[in-house]
């Protein structure tokens, strides 16, 4: 596969973003061919890309203020919570792969301007011929219980006062397992057991790929790492306090353990 600048014809999945949100038709369907050759008519400097193999078309814009009647955004959470798993997978493919090709302008080992590959979604170096492909970042993410309470923080980082998982990228070396004990630790002072696998979610923002568990309480006292939480409390399963909206492993998370 590859990514090239482009045959929109050959595309049945069409997919304009701004940062977090995409665009859609005023009636909230899918975009067009020529709704992206409108939208492209709108903003001329946005470049429009395409990937045949998943026949997808792509083009980032850099604001809504030329946006053209006859359209409307949403934030790709609530895109998310609210279409298909094939459909969620284009949008956040088409988000991912514009954030790393954005970011990929030159070549990391001799600085040489980087082009596209012809046969690979890939940048290729005309130097050094070496080749840089998109980027994924693992990060495990956890819902903690203990008897009818689950352990919920707030995180520094975050710009909305909600309370969500604990969570944290896998880094070298580590297992899952072994990342996901670390983060707890690291952030709560708290030991866990009976760790099992729930499921996954891409989350282009810009490139991460969430793996999410549940986990049972082992042992210890709340002593929360000052530089990425707020504070993190154990709430009562029937009385949660505001949380991650739907769209999010999070909020999966969260109400796969209200509901047993």
């Amino acid at each position: 596969m590859s990514l090239t600048t482009l045959n929109i014809n050959a595309c049945a999945h069409n997919v304009c973003v701004c940062a977090r949100q995409t665009v859609l038709r005023a009636d909230g369907s899918g975009l067009l061919q020529s709704d992206m050759q409108a939208l492209q008519a709108a903003y001329p400097d946005a470049e429009m890309l395409s990937e045949a193999e998943h026949q997808l078309c792509m083009m980032e814009i850099p604001d809504t203020n030329h946006l053209p009647a006859g359209y409307q955004i949403m934030e790709l959470r609530q895109f998310f919570a609210l279409h298909t798993e094939e459909e969620n997978f284009h949008y956040a493919r088409a988000r991912g792969l514009l954030s790393w090709r954005s970011s990929m302008s030159f070549c990391p080992r001799c600085g040489a301007a980087l082009t596209d590959s012809p046969t690979l979604t890939a940048r290729e170096c005309p130097e050094c011929k070496s080749l840089h492909f998109p980027k994924i970042e693992p990060c495990v993410i956890v819902v903690i219980r203990r008897g009818n309470q689950i352990l919920l923080a707030r995180h520094v980082e975050r710009n909305q006062d909600i309370y969500a998982c604990i969570a944290g990228f896998v880094e070298d070396g580590e297992s899952l397992e072994q990342a996901l004990r670390r983060e707890i630790r690291e952030e709560t002072g708290l030991e866990v057991k009976n760790i099992r696998y729930f499921g996954s979610q891409s989350w282009p923002f810009p490139y991460q790929l969430m793996i999410g568990f549940t986990a049972e309480y082992a042992s210890g006292e709340i002593h929360v790492q000052k530089e990425e939480l707020q504070e993190a409390r154990w709430f009562d399963i029937h009385d949660l306090p505001p949380h991650p909206r739907p769209g999010s492993i999070s909020h999966l998370l969260i109400h796969s353990i209200k509901e047993q």
